[in-house]
C-alpha cells in the first residue's frame, strides 16, 4: 500500500533530522582528530605532496569530489593544491605515481572496501599519509557510524569539505608565517592575532564543531520548507519513469559529481534497491572537452541532451547558484522537448527558478558552497530513496 504524499513528506523531515543527529554526535568525536590530520596534510602540502583519492561505484565519485575541491577552491584567491582521481585503474596508478610526502586517500562503503584497504597499506609502507574512508587502519581511520549508504556518504563528504577547509586555514595562519586573511570567516578563532600552539588545536576543533552546526540548521530548514517538494518531485519522476523514462543528470564541478553520485546511485544502487535506468552527462569527458573546445563550455549539457533525450526523460540540473548558464540551456532545451525538468539548487533558486525552467525546484537557501553541497546529497539521496516501487524512503 502506498504512502499518502502526507506520510511521506513526514517521513523525510525525519530522515533530514535524523542525520543532523547523526552528524552532531559523530563529528563531536572526530572534531580533534580532524584538526590533527589538517595540520598534518598543511606540512605536506607545502613539502610538496600531493592529494591522491579513490573509490569504486559511488564512492569513486568522492574522490572525484574532493579532487575538485583542493584544485579548485570555491573562496577566490585560494591557492590551488594538488590533487588528483586516480579511482579509474588507483592501484596501478598509486604504485607508479604515489611519492612518501604524498597524501592518499580511499572511499569505499560502510563496511569498508578490501581493494582500497590494500593500496592504503601500500601506500603507507611508502611513507604517505592515508585516509581510510572508511577503515580501521591508517594515518585518520574511521567508521562513519552508520549502516546506511547514503548517511555514510554524506557524512564523509562533510568530512573532506572540513579538511579543504582547515587545510586552507592552517596555511595562511600566522603560525606557519602567512595572516588568514579572506579565510577568517571559515574559522573566526584563527582571524586573530598570533596564538600558542598549545591552543590552536582545540579552537579548530572547535571551528568544525560550529560549521556542522551551520550544516545541521540549515538542513533544518530544508526539513520544515522542501519536505513536500522533494515527496512530490520524487513522484513526478517515479510516474516519468513508469512511462519509459530515464534520469538524465547535469552539473558543474562539485555539482557534476553529485550528478554522476546520482546516476550511479540509480544504476548500482546500495543492497534492497530497485534499478532505475539514469545517466549523467557530467560523466563524459570526452564529449564535454570536444565540445568545449569546439563551440563553448555554454553547450556542454545542451548538446548531450539533444542527442540523448527521449519521450518521457527527466531532466535534472544541479546548480548551487542557479545560474550556471549551460544548465540554463539544458532546461531550456529540455522544455521545449516537454520533459520533466527537475532543479536541485542553492542560494535563492537564481535565475533557474525566476524563470520557472523547473517543474519541480529544490532549493538548498544558503550562499556558502560547502554547505550547500552537503545538505544537496541529503536531498537527491532522499529522493533516490522515494524513486522505490512502494513509493516510500528507506528506514
Amino acid at each position: 500500500m502506498l504512502a499518502s504524499r502526507t506520510e511521506l513528506a513526514k517521513h523525510v523531515e525525519e530522515s533530514l533530522l535524523k542525520r543532523n543527529e547523526h552528524l552532531t554526535a559523530f563529528f563531536a568525536r572526530e572534531a580533534q582528530r580532524l584538526a590533527v590530520a589538517c595540520r598534518e596534510m598543511s606540512d605536506r602540502f607545502l613539502q610538496g605532496g600531493r592529494l591522491l583519492a579513490f573509490g569504486r561505484g559511488p564512492y569513486a565519485t568522492d574522490a572525484q569530489h574532493v579532487s575538485v575541491e583542493f584544485v579548485h577552491p570555491v573562496i577566490v584567491g585560494k591557492r590551488a593544491l594538488p590533487a588528483l582521481d586516480l579511482s579509474s585503474l588507483f592501484s596501478p596508478w598509486l604504485e607508479a605515481i604515489a611519492l612518501a610526502e604524498d597524501i592518499v586517500m580511499g572511499f569505499g562503503p560502510p563496511d569498508g572496501d578490501g581493494e582500497v584497504d590494500a593500496s592504503l597499506e601500500r601506500a603507507q609502507e611508502r611513507g604517505c599519509m592515508t585516509f581510510a574512508l572508511p577503515g580501521r587502519q591508517g594515518s585518520y581511520a574511521v567508521r562513519s557510524g552508520t549502516s546506511d549508504a547514503f548517511m555514510h556518504q554524506e557524512t564523509i563528504e562533510i568530512l573532506y569539505h572540513t579538511l579543504w577547509e582547515t587545510v586552507h586555514v592552517f596555511f595562511e595562519h600566522r603560525e606557519l608565517g602567512q595572516d588568514v586573511g579572506d579565510a577568517g570567516f571559515l574559522y573566526p578563532f584563527l582571524g586573530r592575532q598570533k596564538q600558542q600552539n598549545a591552543g590552536i588545536l582545540e579552537e579548530v576543533a572547535a571551528s568544525i564543531q560550529m560549521k556542522v552546526a551551520e550544516d545541521a540548521k540549515l538542513r533544518a530548514q530544508v526539513a520544515e520548507e522542501e519536505s513536500e517538494r522533494i515527496v512530490e518531485a520524487a513522484a513526478a519522476i517515479r510516474n516519468s519513469i513508469a512511462r519509459g523514462g530515464k534520469l538524465i543528470l547535469f552539473g558543474n564541478g562539485g555539482s557534476a559529481t553529485d550528478a554522476n553520485d546520482w546516476a550511479i546511485d540509480c544504476v548500482l544502487p546500495p543492497a534492497g534497491y530497485t534499478r532505475v535506468p539514469a545517466i549523467s552527462l557530467s560523466a563524459e569527458p570526452a564529449n564535454i572537452t570536444a565540445l568545449a573546445n569546439d563551440v563553448g563550455t555554454e553547450v556542454i549539457f545542451l548538446r548531450q541532451l539533444i542527442a540523448q533525450a527521449r519521450p518521457n526523460d527527466i531532466a535534472i540540473g544541479i546548480s548551487t547558484s542557479g545560474g550556471s548558464r549551460n544548465i540554463i540551456m539544458a532546461l531550456e532545451e529540455a522544455r521545449k522537448r516537454k520533459l520533466l525538468t527537475v532543479a536541485l539548487l542553492g542560494y535563492d533558486g537564481g535565475e533557474i527558478l525566476r524563470r520557472g525552467l523547473a517543474d519541480h525546484s529544490l532549493i538548498v537557501r544558503s550562499d556558502y558552497i560547502p554547505r550547500i553541497q552537503e545538505v544537496q546529497a541529503s536531498v537527491y539521496h532522499l529522493v533516490r530513496e522515494l524513486l522505490e516501487s512502494n513509493g516510500h524512503a528507506k528506514n
